[in-house]
């Protein structure tokens, strides 16, 4: 979870990978934060006045209740929402300017719980209760994404991954024994 405004100008495009329970903000027109998302949330946040922006990459949206609120785990949306909102405040972004973009939530296997719609609903209601309106979203539905974002520009690019249509009524079957010579060495 770094600070990536250090870097100087000119260095060549420096790609960051976002993983599950990281947050990563930036000023610096070089890097590019980059992820890929199934059931789980990526929020890009952008000030476009001080022209910092950041990512975040939530597994769950809130910790079950029975957990304390005060334990906060890097995993769960309600903690990387508050994180990454901090770390673009403290390289200068204003809260009442920032915009958001979220992507993700995706329920790729209709046979298991909704997480990836309990994800989206997380996102857009805490972003709300917070005052950032939502400038684009592409949640939901049963696509893999892989995002990629200039948080010194604001600029998204999503790309969604085929969805593989395998029959899940048909047993697997064990391949027949192959026959031949076999050389241990």
């Amino acid at each position: 979870m770094s600070d990536l405004s250090g870097l100087p100008p000119g260095a060549g495009l420096q790609r960051v990978t976002v993983l599950q329970g990281e947050a990563h903000a930036s000023a610096d027109p070089n890097v590019e934060l980059s992820t890929v998302l199934g059931s789980c949330v990526a929020t890009c946040l952008f000030d476009p006045l001080s022209r910092i922006g950041g990512m975040n990459h939530f597994l769950l949206a809130e910790p079950p209740s029975t957990r304390s609120r005060d334990n906060f785990d890097e995993h769960y949306g309600l903690f990387l929402m508050e994180l990454l909102i901090n770390k673009m405040l403290g390289l200068g972004a204003v809260k009442s300017r920032v915009k958001a973009r979220v992507y993700g939530g995706a329920n790729l296997n209709p046979a298991m719980k909704p997480i990836g719609t309990a994800n989206a609903a997380f996102a857009r209601k805490f972003l709300e209760s917070e005052g950032i309106p939502i400038a684009f979203e592409d949640m939901e539905g049963r696509a893999a994404r892989r995002i990629h974002f200039m948080p010194a520009s604001g600029m998204v690019r999503c790309r969604t991954a085929p969805i593989e249509s395998a029959p899940m009524d048909k047993p697997l079957v064990r391949p027949q024994s192959a026959s031949g010579d076999v050389e241990l060495f």
